[in-house]
């Protein structure tokens, strides 16, 4: 994996698109705020669709993009509250078994949401399809692809505004690992 083309695509990306991916990551945090977490699957997985809209034909981030995945937010909702529940059972036992729960889960889900709204695969069968684009690869570069992405995530997490530029480099970078993953050419159109 070029892992070299997929952060130049995703620097060169955020730096095109830098105003509308700003203002459509702080709306989305603002929302996830004032729905107490509620909305933040779904309005990320409108996040994650608008971005790869723009990585494969680069259209332009809309604010309006968060809500066109409503449709999942019953089966993500769900799927949040399960994981939640299982990662503090994990947490009352000892620590470590939630600490790896979640890591576990989140390095299995990679690519659930894109799968969701991009093959309009159902919650099972983008688990399975995430769980298999994960694991039947090369490991080492699907845990270098899940380190990078969490710690580009993790790095602007420190200072409220640096999240504003990293979450929107953090899932380009992704998404183009997906768009290689799914077998379709990542084009830079007019970088």
């Amino acid at each position: 994996m070029d892992f070299k083309k997929h952060l130049e695509t995703a620097w060169n990306l955020t730096l095109k698109f830098l105003a509308p991916l700003v203002f459509m990551t702080l709306v989305m945090f603002i929302l996830w705020i004032l729905t107490l977490g509620i909305l933040a699957p779904v309005t990320m997985a409108g996040y994650m669709q608008s971005i790869l809209l723009m990585v494969r034909d680069g259209r332009e981030p809309k604010i309006q993009d968060l809500f066109s995945q409503m449709k999942l937010f019953l089966p993500l909702l769900g799927f949040g509250i399960v994981v939640f529940i299982i990662t503090m059972i994990g947490f009352i036992l000892l620590v470590l078994p939630g600490i790896i729960i979640s890591l576990a889960v989140s390095f299995v889900c990679l690519y659930m949401l894109p799968l969701m709204t991009d093959k309009k695969l159902g919650l099972i069968e983008a688990i399975k399809e995430s769980f298999s684009m994960t694991t039947h690869d090369v490991l080492i570069d699907q845990l270098l692809v899940f380190i990078l992405f969490m710690g580009i995530s993790a790095v602007g997490s420190a200072v409220f505004i640096g999240v504003l530029f990293t979450q929107p480099l953090a899932t380009i970078f992704l998404l183009s690992v997906y768009e290689e993953k799914t077998n379709k050419p990542v084009q830079q159109k007019d970088i």
